[in-house]
Order: C-alpha cells, then structure tokens, then sequence
C-alpha cells in the first residue's frame, strides 16, 4: 500500500511540519535546516538593500513641498509599505533559527503586518499603473479639478488601499499563534478544528487573487494600453520612445520574475490542501523548499520597487541630485552654482492639478519619466 503523507495544518513563513500519518512519518529536519541558513542570509541582504532604497525614497518625497500626483503618493505609501514589510524579517530569521520566543502578540502583530504590507504593496503597484494610464490617455487640455480636491482624492484612494491591505492580513491576525513544534516554538497559523480544507484553500485562493492576479492584470491591460498610445505618438524621437517602452517591459518583467514562482506554489499548496495531492516524502519536502525559496524571491520586489518606480523617474533623480548639490554647498565641497539640471527626456503630464506659476518646476509631471 502506497505511503500516504499529507499535513493538515497551513505551512508558516518558516516553519515546515512533519507528514504523520498511521502509516509512516516524513522526517522535515532537513528542511528546518535549509531554512535556518537560507533565510536569515537572504532576509538580512533583502534588509539591508531595501532598507537603503526605501529610505531614500521616503526622505526624498517627504522633504517635497508638495506631492504633484497620484503617482507620487503611490511611490511614497509604497516605500512606506515596503520599510514596515522589511522591519518584520528579522524576527522570521531569529524564527527560522532559534524558533519564536516573543509570545502570542508578536507572532500575531508580526504576521500582520507581514501580511498586510506585502498585499498593500501589491496593489499599490496596480495603482500606479492605472495613474500613469491616465497620465498618458488623458487630453492635456482636459479640464482639471483644484488641487486641494485633487489631492484629497489621492489621499482616499491610498487609504482604501491600506484598509483592503489590513482586511487581506485579518487571516494572520485572527489564525497565527505560537504553537511547540519539533522541540522548539514556531509562530504559524493555526486553523480551528472545525474549518474545512475548502475555507482554508478558500483564503489561499483569495491571497493569489488579489496579491497576484488582480495587481498583474491590472498593470497589464494598463502598461499594454500605454504601449500602444507611446507607440503612435508623434513628436517624440524612436530611440526615446522606445526607451520609455523598454521600462514598461522591465516593471511587467520583474513583477513577474519575482512574484509568479511563489504564486505557483501557492496555488500548489491549495490544490494539495483540497484534493490531498502530495503523496510522496520526498515531493513534500521539494515543495517546502520551493516555498522558502519562491517567498524569499517575492520578498525581493521590496528592494527592486526603488528603482522601478523612483530612481528610473528623472524628476525624483533632479531631486536627489539637487538635495546633494545643496548639501554639498552647505559643506563647501562644491561652489553654489555649479551643476546642471538633469535631462528630462520623456514627461508623461497628467492634467488632474493646474500648472502652477512658479515655473516648470512645479508642474503636475508624474515620475513616469524615462
């Protein structure tokens, strides 16, 4: 009769369970024991390079006198969003490691916000995409709103994004407690007694939906429909043009890169979770491994977000390098007028906020400008 291994309990972050059965036991210490080296080394370097560029950004856009669009406060929530998903991988290295020693309220409060950051992330990420659409599809000479209102707008788009972000990490906050474990304490979620393997693949189900396949495509049918419009429009040089297009290919690429592996998994685990699909040791402990690795890759979006969605945009790099020529006169390394401004080559303008006076400076020009 044919071994039959199956674990009845949502694999955590980084704890992997043992397949017990009246038949026979999967042995997972070699898995622990991959996590426990493979993790702390890749959460520490995710933390170090995301904390560096996250932190730049929200410096950066903070210092502004004023936020210019919808884009902008996207990038900055979404480096917000990025630092507090960042401030949790310390405590799931030590997890991985020594196992959880901080209590019930930790793990709950950790796994939350773990939750709720990489889902408002997500989603983030598909508002951007819908504000540089519009920055694109509409008519400069459209009729623009006040900016008082326009501004009020994007401050509730962004809070509704949190607060769909906060009802997707309930699951972490209402499920994951610290339960023993192989001799040590782990900080999982652990389901109710009486809630099917249906409601617990339901709730993987709904995280794939909305953390993946909403974002992915929304930014798609959005970067797609930017595509075309950039593609036919005149006035501006190929090489330029082309360009522009070649970074829409990249933000779509990376996203995918770093998010499609764990998405597969996920929905592995699912289907595993319902139809009992895993039936072998040793293929078990594979897809625990592709879990650590894919989740660690997906994490890795946190650091590449920066670049993507900031430093590409020449409007945040002519205001790094005007902070830095400042400071630099402040320290008497450079003299007051030396230095040039930044080439713009390409602006997508939204016309949601009225040019101001002061010169093109404060003009409503989104970051998305290659």
């Amino acid at each position: 009769m044919e071994d039959f291994y199956y674990d009845d309990e949502d694999v955590g972050l980084n704890d992997s369970y043992d397949y017990t059965t009246e038949h026979s036991v999967c042995d997972k210490e070699a898995v622990r024991s991959f996590g426990g080296v493979f993790l702390p080394v890749v959460y520490a370097v995710t933390l170090v390079v995301g904390l560096a560029g996250n932190a730049l950004v929200v410096v950066v856009y903070a210092s502004k006198l004023r936020l210019r669009t919808l884009t902008d406060m996207c990038i900055l929530n979404l480096a917000i969003s990025d630092l507090l998903l960042l401030f949790t991988l310390p405590f799931w290295a030590a997890d991985a490691v020594h196992g959880w020693k901080l209590g019930v309220a930790a793990c709950k409060l950790n796994s939350f916000l773990y939750g709720t950051n990489f889902s408002c992330g997500m989603l983030l990420l598909a508002c951007v995409s819908v504000d540089r659409y519009r920055a694109v599809a509409q008519s400069p000479a459209g009729r623009p709103g006040s900016a008082p209102r326009v501004r009020t707008q994007w401050t509730l788009v962004c809070v509704l994004l949190w607060a769909v972000a906060g009802v997707l990490g309930l699951p972490e906050l209402f499920f994951c407690t610290v339960k023993h474990s192989h001799h040590r304490m782990a900080c999982t979620a652990v389901y109710p007694p009486g809630m099917g393997r249906s409601a617990k693949a339901t709730l993987e189900l709904m995280e794939v939906a909305l953390r993946f396949l909403l974002p992915f495509l929304v930014m798609t049918v959005c970067y797609c429909s930017v595509w075309r419009i950039l593609s036919r429009a005149a006035g501006v040089r190929r090489e330029r043009k082309w360009r522009a297009l070649r970074v829409l290919l990249a933000v779509v690429a990376v996203f995918l890169l770093t998010q499609l592996p764990y998405t597969l998994v996920k929905l592995i685990r699912a289907m595993d979770v319902i139809y009992i699909l895993v039936t072998d040791c040793e293929v078990s402990k594979g897809l625990d491994r592709a879990l650590q690795v894919t989740e660690s890759l997906a994490l890795v979006h946190a650091c590449i977000n920066p670049l993507l969605y900031a430093f590409m945009g020449s409007s945040f790099r002519g205001h790094v390098l005007k902070a830095a020529k400042h400071l630099g006169q402040r320290l008497g390394r450079h003299p007051r007028h030396a230095g040039a401004e930044p080439a713009v080559e390409m602006a997508l303008r939204t016309p949601a906020e009225p040019q101001s006076q002061s010169g093109s400076d404060d003009q409503a020009t989104s970051t998305f400008t290659i």
